[in-house]
């Protein structure tokens, strides 16, 4: 009885579709093209949007796993003979090694007329680079919007970044130092503890990684001087590994190996800790929300389609009863008329998202005002909102059609109410 039904159902579902409008089954389908596409691009979108500043993160700042001080330590232990080591993995593809210290930035002291006027100064970090290292490993150069890049030998110059200076501040926001009229060329001076030193600035770093915009880069010969760094105690090392490596294992070896307990080795995702995490979950949890509104919106409309078909075909509906076509096989075409739509929907849908839309938006991202937003979807994702949106049209398929051949066989046959 089953097996029967099954093919009569399909057989009657087939030629349903078959007969009806050509321009009827295109709008059907390109509904569930666009629910489909509601339901994955609006989640996407803003996920990518936290996966791009997370990215832009580990491209510009963490490598794909970074080497920090233990907790109790003001720089990483015995930094020669662990940088020594990573030149012998394997793994690792490039790094660069980073010293940090605390300073205080004036500028316009020198235009300064009163010298009860309130300085132009604020605090920052300052770190301390090589400029090929740090320009192979994480592109440093390219962030450069004014001036030039650091050489080796530019022991009295600097590049600041974006964020400390207000003419490039969209708003000056309430409490935000800014240093005013700061450009390429100008001096300001730096002050670290009981030194204090003229820097030229040589250019500007702008980037959306706020890391680096809220730092000031000299020459890492230069800071470790200031800091009396003479056993070259770095603060970051910033390490990229070839694309088959796993930075876990990395992490994980050299946690074991007789350099474990001179640093804190973490993988790029944790030393962003959980922030993008929790961020990333609540940007999917109302993507699943805006798009279940269009989830519902074609589940209606199938459900009115599907619905006027039966009721328009209802004494159809009755003849096929009284001549022993069983119910269920009357409900299992209508059934197969709502999955054909939506599978076919969802194939399209589907072709559409990895063939043109993710390629696009990879080489083309949205550029947000922090992160460079991409269309970050998952296979498992997808196939998850497949499944959805299957579930629902299969439902939105079965009732009006069971709500039909409930009816009195005469009452349908002699269309009575």
């Amino acid at each position: 009885m089953i097996k029967n039904s099954l093919r009569v159902g399909f057989f009657l579902g087939a030629r349903q579709i078959y007969r009806a409008s050509i321009w009827t089954n295109l709008l059907i389908i390109a509904v569930m093209v666009l629910t489909f596409l509601n339901l994955v691009f609006v989640s996407g979108i803003l996920l990518g949007l936290v996966e791009g500043s997370s990215q832009g993160i580990k491209a510009s700042y963490s490598g794909e796993m970074i080497i920090k001080p233990l907790e109790n330590k003001n720089f990483i232990q015995q930094t020669p003979r662990i940088t020594k080591y990573l030149d012998s993995l394997p793994e690792v593809e490039n790094y660069t090694v980073r010293y940090l210290s605390g300073a205080k930035v004036e500028a316009n002291y020198r235009s300064k007329s009163n010298p009860y006027d309130k300085n132009d100064s604020l605090s920052t970090t300052i770190a301390g680079i090589d400029p090929i290292q740090e320009s192979v490993a994480t592109k440093l150069d390219d962030k450069i919007v004014a001036g030039e890049y650091l050489n080796k030998s530019d022991v009295n110059s600097i590049l600041i970044g974006s964020k400390l200076l207000a003419e490039y501040s969209r708003v000056q926001e309430p409490g935000l130092i800014l240093l005013d009229n700061v450009n390429v060329g100008d001096k300001v001076r730096i002050n670290i503890e009981d030194f204090s030193k003229e820097y030229k600035v040589k250019g500007i770093v702008k980037s959306k990684v706020e890391l680096i915009s809220n730092r000031i880069f000299m020459v890492d010969s230069e800071l470790r001087k200031i800091l009396n760094r003479s056993d070259y105690g770095a603060n970051e090392i910033a390490i990229n590994l070839y694309p088959d490596a796993s930075a876990l294992e990395v992490t994980d070896h050299l946690e074991e190996s007789s350099f474990g307990n001179l640093a804190k080795y973490q993988t790029w995702e944790e030393s962003q800790g959980s922030f993008f995490k929790d961020i990333q979950l609540t940007f999917g949890i109302l993507g699943n929300v805006i798009g279940s509104i269009g989830l519902a919106v074609a589940t209606i409309t199938i459900f009115i389609v599907i619905y006027i078909n039966a009721i328009t075909r209802r004494k159809f509906i009755g003849i096929l009863k009284g001549i022993g076509v069983y119910p269920q096989a009357i409900e299992i075409s209508y059934v197969f008329q709502s999955l054909f739509y939506s599978v076919s929907g969802t194939a399209i849908g589907a072709f559409i998202l990895f063939k043109f839309l993710v390629p696009f938006f990879d080489k083309n991202p949205i550029d947000f005002p922090f992160s460079n937003g991409i269309l970050a979807v998952s296979f498992e994702s997808t196939l998850i909102r497949i499944l959805v949106l299957i579930c629902a049209t299969f439902l939105a398929g079965y009732f009006p059609a069971k709500l039909i051949t409930k009816q009195n066989t005469l009452d349908t046959i002699l269309d009575r109410n």
